[in-house]
């Protein structure tokens, strides 16, 4: 996969990694707040690095337009459509779960945690950058998410420091430098969805596609862990996405994504290209986990 962006000076081509390191480093920056003293050098290197952004986005998009282009328009078949890729869609039933909840070292599980962790873009930010001007059932559900990922507004139940707890207990390093390319894309592949307003509706397939799919890798990292003896209150992230991700999906798909295709069939192709391209970065995840796993590549997990 390579990107190439047009700059005033020409056509720059970088190959994959090279783009999602420089990305993931330009993510950071561009979230953190705070001014930019050189605002108009910022400016300018921003913009080339949103090019390049966009470029990665397009060239996913191509891969799964022919798909797209075929799902149902009728909001009932649309939503059988999407709620199917729970079982046929990319990356499903992949072995590496069921290896992960019965076999999987604790230096195995330390590594694969470490790269979950890295590729990890914040899904209650990812929400509060969607919702922006959507209309107003499907705002009213994405606050709701929102509330319940910030824990109902105590700070013990947010799920972005469940995570940050289980980092912190299990010695996790989540330097990107140790990470490989594939999780550093997914992470950038689901801010540039829910940061630029052209991929609104592709952001909602895409974060819809996560809650459909979640409980059941959840639910076998967290066995995973369990089996290693880590305890409960380290797993809560795993043991609470298990269950409380499934209530999340029913309300996504009945509040959010049939209203609006009923409304506008013509946003069934935005949302399942959205929900197809974040399947499919999770898929390359997990055939390069299992690389280096099972023995492909073993060299990684140590270096």
């Amino acid at each position: 996969m390579h990107a190439r962006v047009l700059r005033p000076g020409g056509t720059t081509s970088l190959d994959a990694e090279t783009l999602h390191r420089k990305l993931t480093v330009f993510n950071h920056v561009r979230l953190t707040p705070g001014s930019r003293p050189n605002w108009r050098e910022h400016a300018a290197d921003e913009l080339a690095f949103l090019l390049l952004e966009d470029e990665f986005v397009e060239d996913e998009l191509r891969r799964v337009q022919q798909r797209s282009a075929q799902v149902p328009r009728d909001p009932d078949a649309f939503i059988a459509w999407f709620d199917g890729l729970r079982n046929h869609g990319p990356g499903q039933r992949d072995p590496l779960f069921a290896w992960l909840a019965t076999e999987a070292s604790p230096r195995a599980m330390r590594w694969f945690l470490e790269q979950e962790v890295a590729g990890e873009a914040g899904f209650e930010d990812l929400v509060a950058l969607t919702q922006v001007k959507m209309p107003a059932r499907a705002k009213l559900e994405l606050a709701r998410n929102y509330w319940d990922e910030m824990g109902q507004g105590h700070e013990s139940g947010m799920h972005g420091p469940m995570l940050s707890r289980l980092s912190a207990a299990l010695g996790l390093r989540p330097d990107p430098r140790r990470i490989v390319w594939e999780s550093l894309a997914l992470g950038n592949l689901m801010l540039a969805l829910g940061a630029n307003r052209r991929y609104a509706y592709h952001s909602l397939g895409a974060l819809g596609v996560i809650e459909l799919t979640a409980p059941g890798r959840a639910a076998q990292v967290n066995e995973g862990l369990k089996r290693l003896g880590v305890a409960g209150d380290v797993r809560q992230y795993f043991a609470l996405h298990a269950t409380l991700d499934i209530k999340h999906s029913e309300a996504w798909n009945r509040e959010i994504l049939r209203p609006l295709v009923a409304e506008k069939p013509e946003l069934a192709v935005p949302i399942a290209e959205g929900a197809l391209l974040r399947l499919e970065a999770g898929a390359r995840c997990f055939e390069r986990y299992r690389q280096v796993l099972w023995g492909q590549g073993a060299v990684e997990m140590s270096a």
